[in-house]
């Protein structure tokens, strides 16, 4: 039989934002903006139900709650746009057409006219029409059920777990060019599909178009579980010491790989006329009892629902939840046992709905909820309901324009996360200082690459402090700074060269008489007034003198004549006595540093001298870190020029990477550096970063456990499992919560085996997640901190001329094209 929508279609009309049925009904919708999955714990899944229990008893009698969460899978799509970069177009090239399940969800309150025959599979809208109720255009009655939906929607808001937006009339019923709500379940469209007018054929099942329906309901209490909670734990994510908690329904959502509507039906009745019916039934079912042991187990089970009616203020509602599934085959056995393991991880038995399909499919129209087929549904109490709900959804992209492409843990989608800027304006850290910690092969100086590229593209300058070489190829491939020693070519600066158009200010003449006065006296050898006012007395009438001769290169070369020529004979003249400056023990003393001398090279410098203007920088101190001579003054210099770039550039980012060199720098003479940087860059755009590899490291350096993880308000650890049985220590010393704790120890338990990638915990003062670190084929080669991956690629950069094309020819050859 054929039938023109038109003559059974239960939506009357859509205007004044709400959903009016032929029968009377009036519903308000909502679309719901959920918490992402795997970030809540127990007591948030606790407090998240008790939020919507709550809501649901301000509700009004007669009242229907459809909440429906659509799942449909999807493919990211890459976008070029601003992304100009050698990595970003490949990265995004990498992820274009990445398959996901992407996730929405609605909330429909519809209210029945009292007195509202109820609807049954043999009794549904579906097969008569009527008129409407009076009450449906009494404008007091409409007003009071707008109220109580609007308290409804203040209790979720107010709960900071929910965010519901009120959806217009053109969200409803659509415009000439976007689908609204109602048209998209009718034709089974995803939220960005365009529309079109598929058949409807209800014989046999349910076929949308070309698309094959299941539908599996949980209507009866035999299917249901012994016991529901608001959470269950994961068993993927948990461990012998840690459980890890999803919501109790989380399998009928974002868990569920495969396209399908989530369905939760609360009828709300007269509590009293429900009682009172079950009162009656009690009776019937006593009378009866000694005829049938039936009879006496049904009399009971209804006492003990009346019992706890009464005795707890329970509201009874009726209950029915279900799943639709659809595919292009008529017959997918792989749906059916993707369902059937979902339902069992909940301790639910699957019932494939075929008799009343039709009549459930067509209630969950929204809009229809009124008409859902009391027959199909059980008695039960809302706080047992609530349970069923799907609390999740998916990870969702920062909207802040700062930020680093992560993955999300089910399918590895990009995300834009920010963990600098949005945090700090939504008052979850008051620093943007950050802790990495992370054992070897975890990952760590992949990841740091990763993040310096990322802040590098966004225009920050990066400083970094390395040992062991892990950012060389990074920094050949944007052109930075690298800074490195060897006997064949020893590390080279230049404190004395100022940029074109600079001049020597306040700052920069400390810097350099900071420098001068810790190559001549030792740390424990105090230096008197009047030596500084000499040294200080020098540099200004070099600088003048260097203005006066522009053919004069500026270095310790030429300071060191100058001091020789022109100094001198000024020190005699003001006669400057040799106690208090002796000019001879100075030039003595510096000798090593002057053409000819021992480090004749370290401060003499001709190239790379723009260290203020210079976006990415990296010092490898592998070789210097325990040189007596060589490794303070590289300190120095290091500490200068972020001083410099925090003073002279405060408007743009500023990142200081200290990598295991941090061990070098924390010792006791340079361990005020560390702390000065740790409480002070904050004020002038700046983020330092320290990684660390071993829990020792932090519980023996007083100077990390003090100054740098109380003053680093984003903690990022990557693969802990190694230290699992003592992690206690480490989740004390950083101050994580027992969910951190398990989100910690839940990375890379269950990793994708057809992807490489590692996992990584963020927590940003406690709001914390787990992401993939999952990168192009030319990010890997870039990043790579394997020695003969490196020599690979530094290989091909030399045959090919560059560290961009000598990439793309590694990654061409490597995939075989």
């Amino acid at each position: 039989m054929i039938a023109e929508a038109t003559n059974i279609f239960p939506i009357y009309k859509v205007e004044h934002d709400c959903i009016l049925s032929r029968q009377g009904d009036i519903t308000v919708a909502y679309e719901l903006t959920l918490p992402e999955i795997f970030t809540l714990s127990e007591r948030d899944y606790t407090a998240y139900h008790s939020t919507f229990v709550k809501a649901i008893k301000v509700l009004q009698s007669h009242t229907v709650l459809h909440k429906q969460d659509w799942h449909t899978q999807a493919s990211y799509k890459a976008d070029y746009e601003g992304k100009d970069g050698f990595l970003a177009r490949s990265s995004e090239k990498f992820f274009n057409e990445r398959s996901y399940l992407a996730h929405s969800c609605y909330l429909f309150l519809t209210k029945k006219p009292n007195g509202r025959k109820p609807t049954t599979s043999a009794y549904s809208n579906l097969l008569r029409r009527t008129i409407v109720p009076a009450q449906t255009v009494d404008e007091n009655l409409f007003q009071h059920f707008l109220d109580s939906a609007g308290q409804f929607e203040r209790i979720l808001t107010d709960s900071g777990f929910v965010s519901p937006r009120r959806l217009k009339n053109d969200e409803l019923a659509g415009t000439s060019v976007k689908a609204g709500i109602i048209e998209r379940y009718c034709f089974l469209l995803t939220e960005n599909e365009q529309s079109i007018v598929r058949d409807i054929n209800l014989q046999n099942g349910l076929k949308i178009g070309d698309r094959y329906c299941q539908l599996y309901t949980l209507a009866d209490t035999e299917n249901l579980p012994a016991l529901c909670g608001s959470r269950i734990n994961y068993e993927k994510y948990s461990t012998d010491r840690t459980k890890f908690s999803v919501g109790f329904a989380s399998p009928l959502g974002q868990l569920l790989n495969c396209n399908h509507i989530y369905n939760q039906y609360i009828l709300i009745e007269d509590p009293q006329k429900t009682i009172k019916a079950l009162e009656s039934k009690k009776l019937r079912l006593q009378s009866l009892s000694m005829y049938s042991r039936e009879n006496a187990l049904a009399m009971e089970a209804v006492n003990g629902f009346l019992n706890e009616a009464i005795g707890e203020q329970r509201l009874p509602i009726k209950g029915h939840f279900n799943v639709l599934v659809w595919s292009d085959k008529p017959e997918d056995a792989e749906l059916r046992n993707l369902v059937s393991s979902a339902l069992a991880q909940m301790d639910c038995t699957a019932k494939q709905e075929t008799d009343g399909m039709a009549q459930i499919w067509y209630a969950g129209l929204p809009g229809a909820g009124a008409d859902f087929p009391i027959n199909d549904t059980f008695d039960s109490f809302a706080e047992q309901a609530v349970c069923f709900f799907n609390l999740e959804t998916n990870y969702k992209d920062s909207i802040s324009p700062f930020g680093i492409r992560l993955g999300d843990r089910i399918s590895g989608r990009p995300v834009h996360v920010d963990i600098s800027d949005e945090p700090w304006k939504q008052g979850w850290i008051t620093n943007r200082a950050k802790f990495i910690l992370g054992p070897s092969g975890s990952g760590k100086s992949f990841l740091t690459n990763h993040f310096m590229r990322s802040y590098h593209e966004q225009g920050a300058h990066i400083i970094i402090v390395d040992i062991g070489h892990s950012y060389k190829g990074l920094c050949d491939l944007v052109g930075g700074y690298y800074f490195t020693y060897s006997d064949d070519d020893p590390i080279r600066f230049n404190p004395f060269y100022l940029p074109e158009g600079s001049f020597l200010d306040t700052e920069k003449k400390e810097s350099i008489k900071t420098l001068l006065l810790s190559l001549w006296k030792k740390d424990s050898e105090p230096y008197k007034r009047s030596e500084y006012v000499a040294i200080s007395n020098a540099l200004t009438f070099y600088y003048a003198y260097l203005d006066e001769n522009p053919d004069i290169f500026p270095s310790f070369n030429s300071f060191f004549e100058f001091l020789l020529s022109e100094y001198s004979p000024v020190l005699k003249e003001a006669q400057v006595k040799e106690k208090d400056f002796d000019l001879g023990s100075f030039l003595y003393v510096l000798n090593p540093y002057y053409k000819g001398g021992e480090f004749d090279y370290l401060l003499n410098a001709t190239e790379n001298l723009d260290l203020l203007h210079e976006r990415f920088i990296v010092m490898e101190l592998d070789a210097v870190k325990d040189h007596p001579v060589l490794f303070p003054v590289i300190t120095l210099v290091i500490m200068e020029m972020i001083i410099s770039k925090m003073r002279k550039i405060p408007q743009i980012r500023k990142v200081v990477l200290l990598e295991e060199a941090w061990k070098a720098i924390a010792k006791d003479s340079m361990a005020e550096h560390v702390r000065y940087l740790w409480k002070t860059m904050r004020k002038f755009f700046g983020e330092p970063i320290v990684v660390t590899q071993e829990i020792e490291d932090i519980i023996s350096s007083p100077i990390v456990k003090n100054a740098i993880i109380n003053n680093s308000d984003t903690k990022i650890l990557l693969d802990q499992s190694k230290y699992a049985n003592k992690f206690d220590q480490v989740q004390e010393l950083l101050g994580l919560t027992d969910k951190e704790k398990a989100l910690v120890l839940s990375m890379n338990k269950a990793n994708d085996p057809d992807r490489s990638y590692k996992e990584v915990f963020i927590s940003l003062g406690g709001h914390s997640k787990v992401y993939r670190t999952e990168v192009s084929p030319k990010e890997y080669w870039t990043y790579t901190t394997e020695a003969s991956e490196k020599a690979r690629v530094q290989e091909y950069a030399l045959r090919y001329g560059s560290m961009q094309k000598g990439i793309e020819m590694l990654v061409k050859e490597m995939s075989g094209q």
